[in-house]
């Protein structure tokens, strides 16, 4: 008796393993890429205005490292990195945005918790900007580090992980902050450099953001050196489709893999042509059809890089330190050099 019981469960096993070898193969296409092909574009939802990230020039043209992913993965699927929606979003805005359909992707300077991966209906699919929260001052106020802000007020933007942590801070460190708490981010800002605030606390990469771009004069505001938070940030899709989860995720990789592997938006056609390092094949469709297993075709990645750069490009480009917020790589740097930056490979 056991040893039929033992051998029916042997059947029904291997039954399964030869089931899963069937399915294994070309990737069918999910709702939401369905969706984007016919309506010939990608919806992405953005910030309403942060330099650097996601803001809109005089003429309505978009650009920002949370830009250029959305027009990487526009490249992959439509193969025109300029079929792109961008619909500018509050953070109050943006999840209901996503779960209602409103926009495919959320690409927002928006950090990955716990509370929104598993009680929003959504998903995170990779980290593009290692971040943390900070403060700025005026150079007046002589104020030196975030603990000699007792008693202070303090703005902040509403609908933020922002507002927790320096509810968090100012509790665990007995300083009786006083925060001055504001919908939209102008509104925050404009508080703040009026006087209206003693400090205003956001995401060290948002303040050097703000600095630059609203500040009469930059130099009269310090970024204090504290980082009171880990704030991981990246796109959001919602739940449910997987075929576009993976979409959304292999962009990113691929993107972090190819600066890894010298893959660059000038020598991308060269290397396709040419190279024979095995890794860089993968990539760029010459030796594996990887676009098939995504339900794209073996170019997908070719034309993202071709379209934006890879990663390290991106950075520089948008953020880094030939630009006007001049911030370093530091952990944002690949894993080889010191930073956190590390993808799953491409095969």
């Amino acid at each position: 008796m056991h040893m039929k019981i033992n051998n029916t469960k042997l059947a029904l096993a291997i039954v399964a393993a030869t089931s899963a070898l069937v399915v294994a193969g070309p990737a069918q296409a999910g709702k939401t890429l369905d969706a984007i092909k016919a309506r010939g574009e990608l919806v992405c939802g953005v910030n309403t205005g942060l330099a650097g990230f996601s803001a809109a020039d005089s003429q309505g043209k978009w650009s920002g490292l949370d830009v250029d992913v959305c027009r990487a993965i526009a490249a992959a699927v439509l193969s025109d990195g300029n079929k792109v929606k961008f619909v500018p979003l509050t953070a109050q805005q943006r999840f209901t945005a996503l779960q209602s359909g409103e926009i495919d992707i959320l690409s927002r300077n928006t950090t990955w918790t716990l509370t929104r991966d598993a009680s929003l209906g959504l998903s995170f699919v990779g980290i593009t900007y290692y971040d943390g929260q900070g403060f700025m001052v005026p150079v007046k106020t002589k104020v030196k580090s975030a603990k000699q802000l007792k008693n202070a007020t303090v703005c902040v933007q509403a609908g933020t992980t922002t507002e927790k942590n320096l509810t968090d801070y100012s509790r665990t460190n007995n300083l009786n902050v006083k925060p001055i708490v504001f919908e939209k981010q102008e509104a925050a800002t404009g508080a703040y450099f009026s006087g209206r605030c003693v400090a205003y606390t956001t995401d060290a990469s948002g303040l050097a953001s703000t600095r630059n771009k609203d500040a009469k004069d930059p130099k009269e505001h310090v970024i204090l050196p504290e980082l009171i938070s880990k704030e991981p940030l990246g796109p959001v899709v919602r739940r449910g489709d997987d075929e576009w989860f993976a979409i959304a995720k292999w962009v990113i990789y691929g993107l972090v893999e190819s600066e890894e592997y010298g893959i660059t938006q000038d020598n991308v056609d060269k290397l396709k042509a040419d190279s024979k390092d095995p890794v860089v094949m993968r990539i760029l469709g010459t030796s594996e059809d990887t676009g098939k297993l995504l339900g794209l075709d073996k170019d997908w990645m070719a034309r993202a890089v071709k379209t934006v750069g890879n990663y390290g490009e991106i950075f520089e480009r948008n953020v880094g330190p030939k630009t006007s917020l001049a911030l370093p790589r530091g952990i944002n740097a690949q894993w080889n050099k010191g930073g956190l930056m590390y993808a799953p490979p491409v095969r």
